[in-house]
């Protein structure tokens, strides 16, 4: 059993037990969660699809930590001229377990 699930813009396919990491999510290290836009769940050979999303279904995950990932660098430059700039940026995300998958 699988679950195609919604969060920070992204699509990810999740089952019981994945540890997935996603944009950074509001929560306490340890808390659980409950994720809510999922877009279709698999159980037993069958697919069900949500319009967009899927009414009732569900996936409870645990909140493991969250961190900022590795910096990215931006350079914008100028071709024969003497400038170019450098920003750096690292963005937070969350580390989640995933616990069970409720619907479908």
């Amino acid at each position: 059993m699988y679950a195609i699930i919604e969060t920070g813009g992204e699509q990810i396919r999740v089952t019981a037990g994945d540890v997935i990491s996603v944009e950074k999510i509001a929560g306490e290290d340890g808390s659980e969660i409950t994720l809510e836009k999922v877009l279709m769940i698999e159980k037993d050979g069958k697919a069900v699809f949500g319009r967009p999303y899927l009414q009732g279904a569900k996936v409870k995950a645990d909140i493991m930590r969250t961190t900022k990932d590795e910096k990215v660098l931006v350079l914008k430059h100028q071709p024969k001229k003497a400038t170019k700039k450098i920003r750096g940026h690292r963005q937070y995300s969350t580390t989640l377990k995933v616990k069970e998958i409720i619907g479908g």
